[in-house]
């Protein structure tokens, strides 16, 4: 079993433990009865240049804790206040010591878009992700058969949520494509052995129609990678632990945009 398996397996159990407290029925109403939402995250990465989505991430799989101590909502804000276009909150308990909590908060102190960093195996979390005021879901390929990332497409877009449509392959994007992704991220991380290849966005981008939006995740470390990334086109990138283990957060999001 990958980690990508577990995961999945251990998102499929706190789903289920979720929908003890709150059943799907409810849920779902609790989420449509909400302000339908304006689709702030695809726009956001849409602007002319090179949009960043800076992540607030406490552990990985491949790291382990990255930051001991974790003011996310100061980490938030100062993401904010350095530009990034849209924030990324992991709330995955397990390996990556997140939390709902985490995002719910950070999405009521900020004024850009919030995405839920999480595996999302059943249309009950995207419910949930409105709920904690997330602008946008994570849905990854991977995990996700045709039919099931068509469905959780349609229900995201029904509560005005953008998907982050993860690929990691050509048979992935095509699938990516095929459901109907606006935005199409491409992880450089191989989920199953942890290597990292950031020329692996690079060569996937054509790929990819140009009104969809293309973002690359993972392994992107310095403003030479930005660089590499902005002249293949790439629309955003998503960071996470370069910025998490910089000392000066602002600093480092400056660092990496300086060379486009």
């Amino acid at each position: 079993m990958t980690i990508l398996d577990k995961l999945a397996a251990s998102a499929k159990a706190r789903c289920e433990a979720a929908k003890g407290k709150i059943p799907p029925e409810e849920i779902r109403r609790l989420a449509e009865n909400m302000p339908k939402g304006d689709f702030g995250f695809e726009k956001a990465l849409k602007k002319p240049g090179m949009s960043f989505i800076c992540e607030c991430k406490r552990a990985s799989p491949s790291k382990g804790l990255i930051a001991p101590e974790f003011p996310y909502l100061d980490i938030a804000r100062d993401y904010e206040a350095a530009g990034a276009d849209c924030i990324s909150v992991l709330t995955e308990p397990e390996w990556f010591l997140g939390s709902d909590r985490y995002l719910e908060e950070i999405a009521r102190t900020v004024g850009i878009p919030c995405l839920r960093k999480d595996f999302t195996v059943d249309e009950y979390m995207i419910y949930e992700a409105k709920l904690l005021g997330a602008s946008a879901v994570l849905l990854i390929c991977s995990i996700l058969d045709a039919e099931r990332l068509r469905e959780y497409i349609s229900v995201a877009d029904s509560l005005g949520l953008s998907s982050l449509v993860e690929a990691h392959d050509e048979r992935e994007i095509a699938a990516a494509v095929d459901a109907g992704a606006r935005v199409i991220g491409v992880n450089n991380r191989n989920l199953k052995d942890f290597t990292v290849d950031t020329g692996n966005s690079g060569r996937l981008r054509s790929l990819v129609p140009e009104d969809i939006v293309f973002v690359s995740e993972s392994g992107v470390s310095d403003a030479e990678d930005v660089k590499r990334l902005y002249d293949a086109h790439v629309d955003a990138v998503l960071i996470g632990e370069a910025l998490m283990s910089a000392h000066d957060r602002k600093a480092k999001l400056a660092e990496l945009r300086s060379l486009i």
